[in-house]
């Protein structure tokens, strides 16, 4: 007996079966049917569905800094102060010249939400003791496939400073007019300032306070 022969077999059978039980096959028909309708109403649509663990990303800027001088005064405060967190899975981090990151993952099925505010609780300890004015910010939360791209820019020409303005000024804008882009994160590099760099001298020469030079200041720059 050939395999199509032996496959028309069992359909037949099958056939026969579901004409002898009709009353069966309609009611298991029915039931389906109802089922499907009600976990239809239950389901989930997502074009990217979420497959990673629920994560915190915390950025601590530090001008200046080297990557040994950001692991030891920013990294690993900011990894002790998360580290008692409830359902933490683990935490990772990075260092480099002039930033600090730490990834903070939980346990599958931790709500998100409260995790990030449990983890700004701990951040808000570091409030004022980290050196250098750093200041731990948590990231927006986004999508595990949200992160599309990283760029980094170089020149040998060109200081970090005005790298960093190029960045802001140039790049940033183009990279997020392109279809799909909602977000640019720049970090790293020397922000672009201006600074009022007081001398005692002429304080004492023209009988003023630094009162008088933040005033000043604050009206010069609008």
């Amino acid at each position: 007996m050939s395999p199509e022969t032996g496959q028309h077999g069992i359909l037949a059978t099958i056939v026969r079966f579901a004409l002898r039980r009709r009353g069966v096959i309609i009611a298991l028909a029915l039931v389906f049917l109802g089922y499907s309708a009600y976990s239809l109403t239950k389901a989930r649509y997502d074009v990217f569905p979420e497959f990673a663990p629920p994560q915190v990303t915390i950025h601590s800027e530090a001008p200046g800094f080297s990557p040994e001088q950001a692991e030891e005064l920013i990294t690993r405060p900011v990894e002790t102060a998360v580290s008692g967190v409830g359902g933490v899975a683990s935490v990772l981090s990075k260092s480099i010249q002039g930033l600090s990151v730490v990834t903070v993952k939980f346990k599958t099925g931790t709500d998100v939400y409260l995790a990030r505010q449990k983890i700004a609780e701990r951040l808000s300890t570091l409030t004022g003791q980290l050196p250098g004015g750093a200041t731990p910010e948590m990231t927006p939360l986004t999508s595990s496939t949200g992160s599309v791209l990283v760029i980094g820019l170089t020149s040998a020409k060109l200081s970090q400073m005005q790298l960093r303005t190029v960045a802001d000024w140039t790049v940033r804008p183009r990279l997020l007019a392109v279809p799909g882009v909602s977000k640019v994160a720049i970090f790293g590099s020397e922000d672009k300032e201006l600074q009022a760099q007081v001398l005692p001298g002429r304080l004492i020469k023209y009988n003023l306070s630094l009162e008088d030079v933040i005033s000043a200041t604050q009206k010069a720059t609008g």
